[in-house]
C-alpha cells in the first residue's frame, strides 16, 4: 500500500518501488526465550524461537549480557552506491549489558539471522550504540529475553533496488499454530524510505480497520531526529529503535501514533524518547509488527 511521503527527504541510489509499505498478515503470541552461556546470539535465537514453534519474530534484547561484541554505527557512505553506510567494526572487550534494544529475528541466505539496534554503556564510562552484528555475539551468561513470535510470515533479507542493500522484509511462511488459541492478530511490517513513519502506520491502521494497536519490535533509521522534546539531531544518518509504541484511534475515526525510541546518528550523537509525528521520515528501512487490539 501507499503512505505519506515526507517533506524531508533523502534520494535513494535506486528505483522506488510504488508500494511503499510491504506487509504479511498473521497471528502471534509474547514467549519468554531461554538463551544459553556461550552460544552465539544468532544460534540461540534460532534454536529458542524454534522450540517454541516460530521461525522468528520480535525481541526485546534490552538486559543482555554479551560477549565477543560486535557493532557498526550509521555512516556516510564512502563510494555513492547507497544513500548512506555503515561505519568500521568496533569490538569493544569485556561484557557488554545492553541498556535497551529491539531485534527482528528472521533468515538470510536460508540460514537464520536479525536486524538488531541497541544503546549499552562500554568500559570507558560511555553510552554507545548501533547496528549489532550476528556472526560473532555470544551470551556471557545463562539468560532470558522477552520476545513476541509471529506465525504465518517470516522477516527475509533480500536484494532491494531501492537502497541497494539487502533488507529484511516480511514475506509468507506456513502457519504453524492454526489450533493456538492463545495467538493475538499480528501484522509485520517494513516501511520503505521517504516516508514519515508516524503517518505510514497510521495509513496502514486506518486502511484495515484497527482499533488501538500496540507497536512491537521496530527496528530502522530515520532522516535526522525531531523529538517532541524539541531536541533536533541534524546529521541524517541514524540507527533507531522503537523503546515503546502505539497507534490509538480517536473518537472521530482518525489514528495518532506515538513512537519514543533509542537514537544514535553518524556523528555518535545519542537521544531517547518520543519523536516528532509528522516529521520523522525513514532513511532506509523500518521494520515492526503490528498487534491490534494488543494491551
Amino acid at each position: 500500500m501507499t503512505a505519506p511521503m515526507s517533506a524531508r527527504f533523502v534520494k535513494q541510489v535506486g528505483t522506488p518501488f510504488d508500494e511503499r509499505i510491504v506487509a504479511v498478515a498473521g497471528r502471534g503470541r509474547s514467549l519468554l526465550l531461554q538463551l544459553r552461556s556461550g552460544e552465539r546470539l544468532v544460534d540461540a535465537l534460532a534454536r529458542a524461537f524454534e522450540e517454541a514453534g516460530f521461525l522468528g519474530g520480535v525481541v526485546d534484547v534490552g538486559g543482555l549480557e554479551l560477549d565477543h561484541f560486535s557493532y557498526v554505527m550509521p555512516a556516510l557512505s564512502k563510494d555513492g552506491a547507497n544513500a548512506a553506510f555503515y561505519s568500521d567494526v568496533y569490538q569493544p572487550e569485556g561484557v557488554i549489558v545492553l541498556e535497551s534494544g529491539r531485534m527482528s529475528f528472521g533468515r538470510r541466505d536460508e540460514a537464520p539471522f536479525f536486524h538488531c539496534h541497541a544503546l549499552w554503556p562500554e568500559p570507558d564510562g560511555q553510552c554507545h550504540g548501533g547496528h549489532i552484528l550476528p556472526d560473532h555475539v555470544r551470551l556471557a551468561f545463562d539468560q532470558s529475553v522477552h520476545a513476541y513470535g509471529f506465525d504465518g510470515g517470516v522477516f527475509e533479507a533480500n536484494p532491494d533496488r531501492e537502497t541497494n542493500f539487502k533488507l529484511f522484509g516480511p514475506v509468507p511462511a506456513p502457519s504453524r499454530h492454526q489450533d493456538d488459541a492463545q495467538m493475538q492478530v499480528c501484522h509485520l511490517l517494513r516501511l520503505r524510505p521517504n516516508q514519515d513513519l508516524h503517518g505510514a502506520l497510521e495509513a496502514y491502521c486506518a486502511a484495515h480497520g484497527f482499533g488501538p494497536t500496540r507497536i512491537l519490535g521496530g527496528v530502522g533509521s530515520t532522516i535526522a531526529g525531531r523529538f517532541e522534546d524539541g531536541t533536533i539531531l541534524e546529521p541524517f544518518a541514524t540507527e533507531v529503535y522503537i523503546r515503546e509504541g502505539h497507534v490509538s484511534c480517536l473518537e472521530d475515526g482518525s489514528y495518532q501514533a506515538h513512537i519514543d525510541v533509542g537514537y544514535i546518528d553518524y556523528t555518535g550523537q545519542i537521544a531517547r524518547g518520543p519523536i516528532m509525528r509528522g516529521d520523522s521520515p525513514v532513511l532506509m528501512t523500518f521494520e515492526l509488527m503490528l498487534c491490534p487490539g494488543l494491551a
